[in-house]
């Protein structure tokens, strides 16, 4: 089964401030690739809901034999080494989970240094930058690595991971690092031939989705690359020691001879709630109305043709109508999309779930004050196996061999824990008796779940 932890993201990004549009102006054409994917890849640390950051860095004041963390109650960061003074941010730090890396470090007898309250370094404020621009909110811790051994880096970012799941916080964890400097001739730190091999091998590792590969990649290839990242990343894998690894390459370019990459490596998401937000209040509006509709005139609502953005593609989903106090009070959706939009799929499973559940009578006037709504969009579904799958991040859907009968349980069921139980009953959903062989399918969901405080 998937580890469970607070350590929901992890991810790579590089650091040249060039990007940052303030400090190459024009340039900044020719790493668009990279911007846009840390635009991505911010997107995906908020869907996540992470609280705080931490970020590792190969440009932060190096000690021999000890990591570093720049301390304080606040970071700051700005671009005034580039000539770009004007872009500047602050930031708060995660003291508490900063004091728990420490901690954790020292019991496996690694320090973890203290910095004066320093202007952060490039390899964190560029990264960092472009989360804040593109609408993250929260804590951050920053830290820099040191000349230990590469087993040492391992071990340290477990330590981190112990750091994150004993504090609580949900952590996202950006290793900061370019890849080799030596690509073209005019690269800042000369050219060599062969230094797109330690390139080619860090982007195939991911995309095979065996970051672990990383770690074997020659030390002599590394210092012919003249790389700056290896170490960072290391952290990041012993961070991700046993959970699930997701891996993509979202982005990967070297205009001026240094390899750029942005990439993902773990995303424990259980599923996108997103309870809050425009798209959080308008989806179980919609679901709400339609009921509301129906039970009240009985006249079946029509979506309309105008939607746009995600209610405006089809896509399945399911609804469920609970009491105030949480008790379930119909639900039905589709496997597949059945209609032209999202929104029209919605309105339809919403009044098929107040007035057809099976389980249920069909909802009276007099319930509708007490009904909360939410809504769970299906993502597209791969087979699985049993060892693949867990109740609280996955949903699933089982077959016959017919592929006939099939049934559903959506992921995160109260009194759902085990793998067995889930796969029991949406067999038990769809008719199949026990001992039939089965095929099975897994899938995510994006939930829209209705708050008290919007009613």
């Amino acid at each position: 089964m998937t580890t469970q932890s607070c350590l929901v993201f992890s991810g790579i990004a590089p650091h040249p401030p060039i990007m940052v549009p303030e400090v190459g102006g024009e340039a900044t054409s020719e790493v668009q690739s990279s911007i846009q994917a840390m635009s991505q890849l911010t997107e995906r640390i908020i869907e996540s809901r992470a609280q705080t950051v931490v970020l590792i860095s190969p440009h932060a004041p190096l000690e021999a034999d000890s990591f570093v963390a720049y301390s304080g109650t606040e970071l700051h960061g700005d671009f005034s080494h580039f000539r770009a003074p004007e872009a500047k941010f602050s930031v708060a730090v995660d003291s508490e989970l900063l004091l728990a890396i420490t901690t954790n470090a020292a019991r496996e007898n690694y320090s973890v240094t203290p910095l004066p309250e320093l202007d952060l370094d490039h390899g964190i404020a560029v990264p960092l930058y472009f989360l804040l621009r593109n609408g993250w909110q929260g804590k951050v811790v920053a830290l820099g690595y040191c000349f230990l051994s590469n087993e040492d880096h391992l071990r340290f970012g477990s330590c981190i991971r112990k750091a994150v799941d004993e504090v609580g916080h949900r952590v996202a964890f950006i290793a900061s690092g370019d890849l080799s400097h030596r690509l073209k001739p005019n690269a800042p730190a000369g050219y060599n031939p062969s230094a797109h091999d330690f390139d080619r091998e860090v982007v195939e590792a991911l995309r095979s989705n065996v970051p672990g590969r990383i770690v074997s990649i020659d030390h002599g290839l590394r210092k012919l690359a003249g790389e700056c990242g290896y170490r960072s990343m290391l952290v990041a894998i012993g961070a991700g020691e046993d959970l699930e690894t997701s891996c993509e390459v979202m982005s990967y370019e070297a205009p001026f001879g240094v390899g750029y990459l942005v990439a993902q490596m773990t995303r424990q998401v259980t599923h996108t709630d997103r309870g809050t937000g425009e798209l959080g209040v308008e989806i179980p509006r919609l679901a709400r109305e339609a009921v509301e509709t129906l039970v009240r005139t009985g006249n079946p609502t029509r979506a309309t043709s105008e939607t746009t953005g995600l209610l405006g593609e089809p896509a399945p989903c399911f609804v469920s109508l609970k009491t105030r106090s949480g008790e379930l009070r119909g639900c039905i959706g589709t496997i597949e999309a059945t209609k032209a939009t999202l929104a029209e799929e919605i309105v339809a499973n919403a009044m098929s779930a107040a007035t057809h559940d099976p389980r249920f009578p069909p909802v009276a006037i007099e319930e509708l004050a007490e009904l909360r709504y939410s809504v769970d969009v299906l993502l597209p579904a791969e087979p699985t196996t049993m060892e693949q799958l867990d109740p609280a991040v996955y949903g699933v859907i089982v077959e016959d061999e017919s592929g006939l009968r099939r049934g559903l349980l959506l992921p995160d069921i109260p009194g759902v824990e085990t793998v067995e139980a889930q796969v029991d009953i949406a067999a038990r959903k769809a008719g199949i008796p026990r001992g039939e062989t089965l095929k099975l399918f897994r899938f995510k969901v994006e939930r829209f779940r209705e708050m008290s405080d919007e009613l």
